[in-house]
């Protein structure tokens, strides 16, 4: 009994020591324990670019010149939105040429519009997009998936697409390769078939989306080599057709064949032929191309060929791009984006010479929720990102998207991620499918919101009336153009 008595004492005392400790070394323990909840830092892979820029700025200082400015704009073909509020901001000015596109695709039916969708994990396997994608079809129209790489981290969770390939395809991205073998390809990735010994090949199936049920008008994008004996293979019914790659061009295409369910292409004697990826549309409405990489901060877009992406954009023909970021610039702890702020103006600069006349849509980071004090609060991170990223969207001269109000602000993220049925993972970071499609939804919203008031201010716009000549007097009038 004594015995039993004198382990209880010990226990009880191991254990009121253990309590007192923790009480002592809480108060110096940094509030912020656990930057990611459950995220394998593994297998997160973080762009050269950011390291650099997070060693060079470590002591940037963030002059706030915009947030007390109102924000006028300076009419576009006599159009000319309401001045703004730095906290309102959205920037459907700079979106009017891509508004103009889409009024002429609604009312002549004719011609298509296309959008290029940059994005980090958020949109991975075709998340978020998959869904904006069909937004802008079911309205517009338009069919197919849009552009699709050789090779992809993400293949076997996309649903938009059915996409396999062999393993010895040579990979190299612009988040890890400085000076790839060849320039990279508008989706930030090249492409080798270098294994002499082993056919290299990439196969596609179209989904049961609506939509997206066909693989229309299959084209490979492929760069400039000195091999000319390279050639793909591909079949059709029985037959095995063969095509000889032309590599003469910094960007070649080659129309593969017909509208089809599924493609398989064997690449035969391509070894040094730089390998883009397929573009699948049926050439009029809008397509989407999804362009996300994991671990991506935005700024290797920086690196893009500007000749190499003109000679895309000659091909493709892009209206809109979207830069949807933030996630992998959250995780370092700072409060200050002033240096994140000025390397991605000079993106969209750069994005702004390589493909003329586009506009430029900067969709902010997520809310985020990290553990503090053992309980799930918004990063302390998450505002400060934000506002950085409206401030380079304004200087930039494009739109903006605030995401992390858009889905409810400070503690959004906990609330996305415990409602019934969840619609965010339980990493506190990323969506679900459910939420990704609400998310989709959102951005398009206020896109297409802005359409709406671009259409009402297109029909009163004031427009100079042809010089009328009478026998004594010129007279020029001005009247309100109603379409």
């Amino acid at each position: 009994m004594n015995q039993n008595k004198s382990y209880f004492v010990q226990s009880f005392a191991i254990f009121a020591v253990s309590i007192a400790a923790f009480l002592v070394f809480k108060s110096i323990l940094p509030k912020k324990l656990f930057s990611e909840s459950t995220v394998n830092s593994k297998n997160v892979v973080i762009d050269s670019l950011l390291l650099e820029a997070l060693e060079e700025d470590e002591s940037a200082t963030d002059g706030d010149t915009l947030s007390n400015q109102p924000i006028s704009f300076t009419a576009v073909d006599g159009i000319t939105f309401p001045d703004e509020k730095f906290e309102d901001y959205k920037g459907f000015q700079h979106l009017i040429q891509f508004y103009e596109k889409l009024f002429q695709l609604e009312t002549t039916h004719e011609g298509n519009v296309r959008i290029a969708y940059f994005g980090d994990s958020m949109t991975d396997g075709d998340m978020i997009v998959q869904d904006f994608r069909a937004n802008f079809q079911n309205q517009f129209g338009g069919q197919g998936v849009g552009f699709v790489n050789i090779t992809s981290e993400s293949a076997g969770s996309r649903n938009s697409i059915k996409h396999e390939f062999s393993g010895n395809w040579k990979t190299q991205s612009y988040l890890n390769v400085k000076k790839p073998r060849s320039p990279f390809g508008v989706n930030g990735h090249v492409f080798f078939a270098n294994d002499t010994a082993n056919v290299e090949w990439v196969k596609y199936k179209a989904s049961k989306l609506q939509n997206l049920s066909e693989l229309y008008n299959p084209t490979l994008f492929y760069g400039k080599s000195s091999n000319r004996n390279g050639k793909i293979a591909f079949k059709v019914g029985k037959d095995t057709i063969y095509k000889k790659l032309s590599p003469s061009k910094l960007v070649n295409t080659l129309v593969i064949g017909k509208t089809t369910k599924d493609l398989k292409l064997d690449f035969i004697n391509a070894d040094s032929i730089p390998v883009y990826g397929l573009n699948f549309d049926d050439g009029k409405g809008v397509h989407v191309d999804n362009f996300s990489n994991r671990g991506n901060s935005g700024l290797p877009i920086s690196t893009f060929n500007t000749q190499v992406m003109r000679q895309f954009h000659e091909k493709l023909g892009y209206d809109l791009i979207v830069l949807h970021y933030g996630t992998n610039v959250l995780n370092y702890g700072s409060l200050n984006y002033s240096w994140y702020e000025k390397r991605m103006k000079k993106v969209v600069d750069h994005l702004k010479e390589c493909f003329p006349g586009v506009a430029i849509l900067v969709v902010s980071t997520a809310d985020k929720a990290t553990k503090y004090d053992l309980e799930m609060k918004t990063d302390s991170a998450v505002v400060p990102l934000t506002k950085a990223q409206k401030k380079y969207a304004i200087q930039a001269q494009a739109g903006y998207v605030n995401l992390y109000m858009l889905m409810g602000g400070d503690g959004s993220m906990v609330k996305w991620v415990e409602e019934v049925p969840a619609s965010a993972n339980k990493d506190y970071t990323h969506f679900n499918y459910r939420g990704a499609k609400k998310i989709s939804s959102m951005i398009y919203n206020q896109v297409y919101n802005g359409y709406e008031q671009f259409k009402r201010l297109r029909a009163n716009r004031k427009t100079e009336q042809p010089v009328v000549k009478t026998d004594s007097v010129i007279v020029k009038t001005d009247s309100v153009h109603v379409e």
